[in-house]
């Protein structure tokens, strides 16, 4: 597998990880968050700008971006824990 070279500032990668840890939904905030649809569309799309940034797989970069826009346009739903 050849390494593209970064065409992003020297920064960038440290701080999209960063962001994206700082929107990820932890265990302790699931049960309060996990429908909250602009909080799950936030912690996607910072996945997305993290894989892209990453020199990611392109389709994992727009897959996280679709399940971004599904639940920014509603059509994805929190389906609910299965041990409750």
């Amino acid at each position: 597998m050849t390494v593209r070279p970064t065409q992003w500032p020297e920064e960038s990668q440290r701080l999209s990880r960063e962001l994206h840890q700082s929107l990820c939904i932890g265990d302790r905030q699931w049960h309060q968050l996990k429908s909250n649809r602009d909080r799950r569309a936030a912690e996607l799309l910072a996945a997305a700008l993290t894989q892209l940034i990453s020199n990611g797989v392109g389709a994992d970069v727009e897959q996280l971006t679709r399940q971004a826009l599904g639940w920014i346009d509603g059509e994805l739903k929190d389906p609910g824990c299965p041990r409750h």
